[in-house]
């Protein structure tokens, strides 16, 4: 049976079973999602009050340290069952979900969340799951278990970025490298994020551009890795990889106080152009502005994009 087909099966048995991804499932169908229509683009407020447990999560050393590991196999619910990917992951359902498909993809190991080496498994997850987008969360950039590596997938098409990307590429993007199986392209300031985009033919090239170009990332020397968020998704022929660089982890909305605080925490969502806000009061209340400045903080800042991409064309 093909993974996808098994899958299906799966997620329909553990939201039947299961009452805690039951209920959060059946609470999708009522949820609450406003359009902010930019040039060329949109962005999605989505109202999801169960995301409240990742927007508002610590991921400092000492809160991480003083909590069980929720990705875990002995921590996690029984209820919780998985699937096994190549003997390197577990796929899971995702209880607290923002897609009608939702899954978190754990690895076995509990090491902590490092891209390094792990894009070759990202492209076989999406070769494997041709109906899903594959992402990474930094541990900075989203990651609520920055302690346990995983990534996540949710069902293709479920975010902006995904429906919008082959007119921007058209109309906006700079093309900074053509090769007879792979190009690469860039989006900046029309789309309010820093976007690098590479498709590809060729699983080989594509790892070693996409290593190349983390190399050219800016790098906190307490970090371990650049800040980032990366999509994934394959349509039978071709891998298309989403590179959002970035600037912060959460934006200053994020620690005011009051009526100016706004809850949202950016993840690989969010730079998807899915902006989930688990409380109501910031779901009503906030604007394009507040968004187009929420997007200008978190991401790489022009002038350390403008290097990179000099570089990415020269190299």
């Amino acid at each position: 049976m093909k993974l996808e087909k098994k899958i299906d099966r799966f997620t329909k048995d553990q939201t039947r079973n299961w009452e805690l991804a039951r209920k959060n499932y059946a609470d999708l169908g009522s949820i609450e999602k406003r359009n902010f229509v930019f040039d060329g683009f949109r962005v999605v407020a989505q109202f999801n009050p169960g995301r409240i447990r990742s927007s508002a999560a610590k991921t400092d050393r000492t809160s991480i340290s003083e909590r069980p590991c929720f990705l875990c196999k002995a921590n996690r619910p029984e209820e919780q069952l998985g699937i096994d990917f190549q003997g390197k992951y577990e796929i899971l359902v995702n209880p607290y979900p923002i897609f009608e498909q939702h899954l978190t993809i754990v690895g076995y190991e509990h090491v902590p969340q490092h891209f390094d080496g792990r894009l070759r498994d990202m492209l076989a997850l999406a070769e494997a799951l041709p109906e899903f987008t594959i992402f990474y969360n930094g541990p900075k950039c989203g990651a609520s278990a920055p302690d346990h590596f995983h990534f996540q997938a949710g069902q293709k098409g479920a975010m902006p970025v995904e429906l919008e990307l082959n007119d921007l590429l058209k109309s906006n993007a700079e093309l900074l490298v053509s090769l007879p199986s792979t190009q690469v392209f860039a989006l900046a300031e029309s789309y309010l994020r820093k976007l690098i985009v590479l498709q590809s033919t060729d699983q080989g090239e594509l790892v070693l551009l996409v290593e190349k170009i983390l190399q050219l990332l800016p790098q906190n020397e307490t970090d371990d890795e650049p800040m980032m968020n990366v999509l994934v998704n394959f349509d039978g022929a071709q891998w298309q990889v989403l590179l959002f660089p970035r600037e912060k982890q959460r934006p200053c909305q994020y620690f005011r106080e009051g009526r100016e605080q706004i809850l949202m925490s950016p993840a690989s969502v969010e730079m998807g152009g899915l902006a989930i806000l688990p409380r109501k009061e910031d779901f009503e209340k906030i604007t394009k502005a507040d968004l187009a400045d929420i997007y200008k903080q978190v991401s790489l800042n022009d002038e350390a994009f403008n290097r990179i991409k000099a570089k990415i064309r020269n190299d």
